[in-house]
């Protein structure tokens, strides 16, 4: 099976979970209302999703450009992070939700993110968050690696190719630089302004897209209480990580 018919079966298994569980609507509805809650207000950008999935960001981010590297009848345009096609400074937020840990050069697509961004723009970055529970969650009931130990390729290699993307996920890799301080040296140039971590109890119970929900649909307010209780130790709990980074005016 090739890498387009992979994405787009995976896609198509998600649309139809999306479906048939409330639970994890409401799931999503509240991380994106995290997001929305923390865009730059900035009126001179466009707002793009990279790697909008099954394209459901629109219900709580209205207008939100929805983007992915295949085509889908939900996705407005075809964008690649590490070659975008938009104009300089004619973005006012970047939204990658589940992307980031499939970069294998960050570096590269930060630069592509400063480039496009709009003095005061803004790369919202939301991602597994590796605590105590977050290794069991995401080491032993998802097949992508979590890769706490692997090296971190920050630049690509001068004859790499923006088209000559493979598959690559490394799951710890946002918790890893935004948590535990890894290559904090590259990241001059942006500025975090919000980090929120959750255990997420209510999505990861839900069976996201691929599991078995594991509560009843009508507990789920006692769940979310549940969940609050346990954000209170995020090292332990959190499985949800949102950072917020806001490219400094150096970089205008």
């Amino acid at each position: 099976m090739s890498k387009i018919e992979r994405h787009q079966q995976e896609i198509h298994l998600n649309a139809r979970s999306w479906e048939k569980k409330p639970v994890l609507r409401q799931c999503y509805r509240e991380f994106h209302e995290q997001i929305a809650s923390n865009l730059s207000g900035e009126n001179t950008g466009r707002i793009v999703e990279l790697g909008s999935g099954i394209g459901n960001i629109q219900e709580t981010i209205p207008g939100c450009l929805r983007t992915d590297l295949f085509e889908n009848p939900w996705i407005d345009q075809i964008e690649n992070a590490y070659a975008l096609s938009f104009e300089d400074q004619s973005v006012s937020d970047l939204i990658l939700f589940d992307v980031f840990h499939h970069l294998r050069y960050p570096g590269r697509a930060f630069a592509e993110f400063a480039r496009v961004l709009t003095p005061g723009g803004r790369v919202h970055l939301f991602e597994p968050r590796i605590s105590l529970l977050g290794r069991i969650v995401f080491g032993l009931c998802h097949p992508e690696p979590v890769a706490g130990q692997e090296t971190i390729q920050w630049e690509a290699p001068v004859d790499w190719s923006p088209e000559a993307i493979d598959y690559y996920a490394a799951q710890g890799n946002a918790t890893r630089l935004f948590i535990l301080g890894d290559l904090q040296e590259n990241m001059s140039g942006w500025r975090v302004v919000y980090r929120w971590q959750s255990s997420a109890l209510t999505y990861v119970l839900s069976g996201g897209y691929s599991k078995p929900q594991l509560y009843p649909t009508a507990a789920y307010p006692l769940i979310k209480r549940l969940e609050q209780c346990a954000d209170w130790l995020p090292a332990v709990f959190a499985t949800r990580l949102l950072v917020v980074l806001e490219k400094a005016s150096s970089e205008a």
